[in-house]
């Protein structure tokens, strides 16, 4: 299917056509419209806030071909399937191709039916495409994933370099850059390496408001994971190690107890990684236990739950990491399991690299230790870390603002109580031992030093050792105490002397014991939910399940969740009813609509519900 020739659609024509839709998201119509205008842009939209459409829909709507930089095989066939399965002219031309099928797509090219060919960095530009292209009408090319091309982003891919020549090859055509995730300093290495013409700059907010973000410290590993696993049965999540080991070990364990997992990391066969990827995808596993190699070429739009079993190096990371989960917008939830030990685990690794980029490392490492052990709303902190202001003092949607962490009662007597302790063993050991310090550990060690006669000995002893070394790193975090030389020695900084004096003031946070985290639901998942018929659901994802198997894609390119919530709500037994539901666009009515509307009715007689709930407008 694609568009009549004897008429030019409009932006709302498109979308709600082929999509569905009968509105534009956040900055989408300023993004579309710098496209139509051939002026160059930089697009910088959180992942789920719909990117790819900004120049998807432009390309159906302008002659010519659009051509999409993509880099990886995985991304390029998932847009591709979904914008057929919206009836759209798609083609992508990838190593995993024969010859006959490149051909093929060759042959669309120069008869003009194809609307957005997708390629690969390193093969567009080749002189041969290059020619090839220039001999064409191409519409404007678009640079996903654009942060890859910035030696500062958290994903540097020096093939991407090789894209500056666009803009002197094809010197009246727009050039598009969209990523999610880049700071300031990042949107403009990225115009620089582009060398775009004044572009217009379009920075949507860095906030998922539909991500529920956790962290705690990681104690049990495995009974930690499977108490999230567990709370999202039958539905898919993605669980990040740092280690190749950990991610072997954990996967194997689950699979143990019972659990639909799969292992991904770059130490497995290619044919093993793309099995379990496409698992992943088809709804035929659950869980993928991955290294940070998983994530960029994945497009599922139903991942509910993210886990950090260790925290990343960067907030950037973090941030990219948990774009993986709610990229349909419905609820999701992001936990964070970190320890010390990652940190240590992370310096020892940037020792390696030059003194530039070491310095800017343990900068970003920082900051991601502030977010572990922070005591704020965690949405306010990733948004204003990435230079913007957050609105709320309490999102609803954090372990802080979900009251599920508690303040301490005296945060200015435990926090003295700790620093002086760092001054009595005259600032020359570690967390771990400061903490044994003061709950009066036995330790051979302390005793051998005669610290168990300082008189911070022992002075908190009523409480865990392990509450105490998360007051020593919210501390860290507030910048009373700092970590010095090779062996992350704590010292009191100019601040915590203050803090000593009682000059400054510190919030101190423990675990709540007052409510386990899923006996309260956000303000969100109640709302995506209201009014769905949850039986229905499973029957209709039953169905995509099958539909998706016929036409050998993954389930959610036949509907997205909030789709299936949807149609579960309204119950739509007539076509005419069934393409009023959102996403739905003419192609997935023709396709779908049958199957789906006798699934409905034959669910609402069955169960003598009302069907068609939809208003007279």
């Amino acid at each position: 299917m694609s568009m009549p020739a004897a008429r030019t659609p409009t932006l709302p024509q498109v979308l709600k056509e082929y999509w569905g839709y009968d509105a534009f998201r956040p900055l989408q119509e300023e993004a579309m419209r710098a496209v139509l205008e051939h002026r160059d842009s930089i697009v910088v939209l959180p992942t789920g806030g719909g990117k790819s459409i900004c120049f998807q829909a432009p390309a159906v709507a302008m002659p010519g071909l659009a051509v999409v930089v993509s880099p990886l095989i995985s991304l390029m066939k998932d847009q591709v399937d979904a914008l057929t399965e919206c009836g759209i002219p798609a083609a992508c031309v990838n190593s995993s191709m024969s010859q006959s099928e490149r051909l093929k797509v060759t042959e669309s090219i120069r008869s003009g039916t194809l609307k957005l060919l997708y390629v690969a960095p390193e093969r567009l530009c080749n002189d041969r495409m290059l020619s090839f292209l220039e001999s064409l009408k191409v519409s404007f090319f678009a640079i996903d994933e654009a942060h890859c091309i910035s030696a500062w982003g958290h994903d540097f891919r020096p093939e991407y370099r090789m894209l500056q020549q666009l803009r002197t090859r094809f010197p009246g055509v727009g050039v598009h850059a969209y990523t999610a995730t880049a700071t300031e300093q990042v949107r403009q290495d990225i115009s620089d390496q582009l060398g775009l013409r004044d572009p217009k700059w379009l920075i949507g907010s860095f906030d998922r408001p539909n991500l529920v973000y956790r962290v705690q410290r990681r104690n049990d590993l495995r009974k930690q994971v499977r108490a999230v696993v567990d709370a999202h049965p039958q539905e898919a999540g993605v669980v990040y190690c740092i280690s190749r080991r950990e991610v072997d070990e954990l996967a194997e364990y689950l699979s143990q107890a019972g659990y639909k997992a799969r292992p991904y990391h770059a130490g497995l066969s290619d044919a093993d990684r793309v099995r379990h990827q496409d698992e992943f995808l088809n709804d035929q596993t659950q869980i993928i236990v991955a290294t940070v190699a998983f994530g960029m070429g994945i497009d599922k739009s139903n991942v509910r739950y993210v886990i950090h079993t260790g925290a990343p190096k960067s907030l950037e990371h973090y941030q990219q990491e948990t774009g993986r989960a709610g990229r349909d917008g419905l609820e999701a939830e992001c936990w964070l399991l970190w320890s010390s030990a990652n940190f240590i685990t992370w310096r020892k690794m940037q020792e390696e690299l030059p003194a530039e980029a070491k310095t800017l490392a343990l900068e970003s490492l920082k900051g991601m230790e502030r977010f572990c052990t922070g005591v704020s709303c965690r949405h306010k902190e990733l948004v204003e870390h990435f230079g913007q202001t957050y609105p709320s003092e309490s999102c609803n949607a954090c372990d802080v603002c979900l009251d599920q962490l508690d303040l301490v009662t005296d945060p200015l007597v435990i926090g003295q109580k700790i620093l002086s302790c760092v001054v009595r063993v005259k600032e020359s050991f570690g967390a771990d031992y400061v903490a044994q310090v003061l709950v009066g550990s036995k330790d051979a060690r302390i005793l051998d030093n005669g610290h168990d006669e300082l008189s911070t000995y022992g002075l908190l002893k009523e409480e865990p050792k392990e509450a105490v070394r998360d007051w020593i790193e919210q501390l860290g975090s507030q910048s009373f105490l700092e970590r010095v030389g090779e062996y992350n020695t704590l010292r009191v900084t100019p601040e915590g002397w203050k803090l000593l004096k009682g000059q400054m003031t510190v919030r101190l946070l423990k675990p709540s014991k007052r409510k386990s985290t899923r006996e309260r639901s956000t303000k969100v998942e109640a709302a995506t939910w209201d009014g769905v018929d949850r039986e229905l659901f499973d029957v209709l994802r039953g169905l995509r399940r099958a539909l998706a198997e016929e036409h050998s894609v993954p389930p959610f390119i036949i509907f997205a969740d909030t789709t299936l919530r949807d149609l579960a709500r309204r119950r739509p037994t007539s076509l005419g009813n069934f393409r009023k539901v959102h996403g739905i666009g003419e192609k997935k009515t023709a396709d779908f609509g049958a199957r789906f509307t006798d699934a409905i009715r034959q669910h609402c007689q069955a169960n003598t519900l009302e069907a068609d709930l939809f208003s007279d407008e």
